[in-house]
């Protein structure tokens, strides 16, 4: 799996494709669920699609981690993968970035 703890508080992903994806991004949710106090950027270099089941998971993990105050970041978004953000009418709901080193430079 591509999960790193990037620092004590930032949770790095490096996204698979599916149906890894879907699993990867459970065990994200179970790791914020245990540790709590993090932000977690994800980088979505490596992904084509998004299927509505892990949209459902990124919306509850972006939620978990703005009722305790912290950031979800996407990094690195294809135009076809943000469309899909868009097409859905959750494009807004998301934190988009470029890069991530810079974001985990910001953080």
């Amino acid at each position: 799996m591509g999960i790193q703890g990037w620092s004590e508080d930032i949770i790095l992903v490096d996204l698979l494709q599916e149906p890894e994806m879907r699993d990867e991004l459970e065990t994200v949710v179970e790791m914020v669920r245990d540790k709590g106090n993090c932000d977690v950027v994800i980088d979505f270099s490596g992904v084509d699609i998004v299927t509505s089941s892990s949209l459902s998971k990124l919306l509850n993990l972006r939620k978990m981690l703005s009722d305790s105050d912290h950031k979800l970041v996407l990094c690195s978004v294809s135009s076809s993968t943000k469309g899909i953000f868009m097409i859905a009418g959750l494009d807004a709901n998301f934190e988009f970035a470029d890069d991530k080193s810079v974001v985990l430079a910001s953080l």
